[in-house]
Formats: C-alpha cells, structure tokens, sequence
C-alpha cells in the first residue's frame, strides 16, 4: 500500500497539485453556499477527482470514479435525468474495475502513469458513426420513458459509454469526447438548475469538467508527440 500511494503521488508539477486543490475548494465551497445536499458535494469532488487523477494516468483515479458513480446515479434519478442514472448506475460502476486491471496492466514504470496511445483514421471514423448512430437510437427510447432532454441525454449518456470503452484502452481521443459531453452536461445541468433543482455542486462539477478535460486533452496530445 505504501509503494502505491508513493507511486500515486509522484510526478506531480507544482501546476497540477494548485490546480487539483483550487478545483476541489471551488466546488466545496460554492456547494456550501448554494446549500446542495451532502451527497451532491461528495459527488461532485470525488468526480473531479477522478477526472484529474485519470488524466495524470493515475490507478487511485478508478477509487474515486467509483463513489462518484454511484452517488451521481442516485443524483441524476432524483433530477428524473434516466440516462445518466443508467449510465452511472449499470454501466461506471463495473467499468471502474475492468478499468483498473486494464491500467494496472499497462503503467510506466518511470513515470508512474499509464501508457498512451492514439486511433488511426478509420479507427476515429468508426466512432464518430458509432456515436451519431446510437445517439438517435437511444433518444428515442429516452423520449418513451419520459426524459427530460431526451436527446441532449442521449448523447451524453452515449458518447460516455463509449469514451470509457476508449479510456480503458488509453486512447487519447476520448478526451475528444469527454470535450463534447462536458460541453452538453453543463448546458443540461444548467437547464435543471435554472427550474429550481438543487444540484448547483453538480453543475459545478461539470464547469470544472470541461476546463479539467481541456487541460488534460493538452497534456496528452504533448506525452504522445514524445513517443
């Protein structure tokens, strides 16, 4: 344990630590303000946690990714947002563990994160057709069961299905991905907050997402030009 937590917290640069530390303060504390529900603050931290730990390539990302799974489902049941319970509740949940063998298996022993790879151009072409095809299909079954935003829903709940499939495989594109779902998830978010929903850490948390994913998208594309 202690050799993981060493590992863990290696090659971290001084930008990283302020920023993970003013991400997470940003969400406490706005969150208090706002006076969200405990659950919805744990959420949203453990949320951001993930993000930034899986961007670093760390493995104590999947430890986080699991409590915000599960939190976040019950949170997107009560905002009556299906997809995204579904999504958290039947699908992250079990991908926080096939993703952590699948990282485990693939570290660098130097840098202590996992190892990077990108698409070719069929393998990008494929998925832009997986992700419109299925938009459209799963909408349809969202807008059956009463969705609030059955297609903004769909596309969210979609493209993160698959962007997991492509996180375990460490391939970069799917920060391209997490980019567009960010950007609808705070349009959505923001459209339940507006109605009177108290969900303002997890609006927040996507705010923070979408900087976070930007930052992360960087960092990768510049690891991948050194290989």
């Amino acid at each position: 344990m202690g050799r993981f937590l060493k590992n863990e917290l290696s090659g971290w640069t001084a930008g990283e630590v302020i920023w993970t530390v003013f991400a997470c303060s940003v969400i406490w504390g706005l969150s208090i303000y706002w006076n969200d529900t405990v659950w919805g603050i744990i959420s949203a931290v453990t949320g951001v946690l993930y993000t930034i730990l899986a961007g670093k390539g760390k493995l104590s990302a999947y430890f986080f990714g699991l409590v915000n799974s599960v939190l976040y489902a019950l949170i997107s049941f009560d905002a009556k947002l299906y997809g995204e319970t579904i999504l958290n509740g039947l699908y992250y949940v079990p991908m926080m563990f096939v993703g952590f063998f699948a990282w485990k298996k693939n570290m660098d022993t130097d840098t202590f994160e996992v190892k990077k790879r990108r698409m070719s151009v069929w393998g990008r072409l494929m998925l832009a057709a997986t992700i419109g095809i299925s938009t459209v299909a799963f909408a349809l079954v969202l807008k059956e069961l009463g969705d609030a935003m059955p297609f903004v829903d769909s596309f969210t709940t979609v493209s993160s299905v698959i962007a997991m499939i492509v996180s375990v495989k460490r391939y970069a594109e799917q920060w391209w991905i997490w980019l567009a779902v960010n950007l609808l998830s705070v349009y959505m978010w923001w459209c339940s907050f507006s109605t009177g929903a108290e969900n303002i850490a997890t609006l927040i948390m996507w705010l923070v997402y979408l900087i976070n994913g930007i930052l992360i998208l960087l960092k990768w594309e510049k690891d991948l030009k050194k290989v």
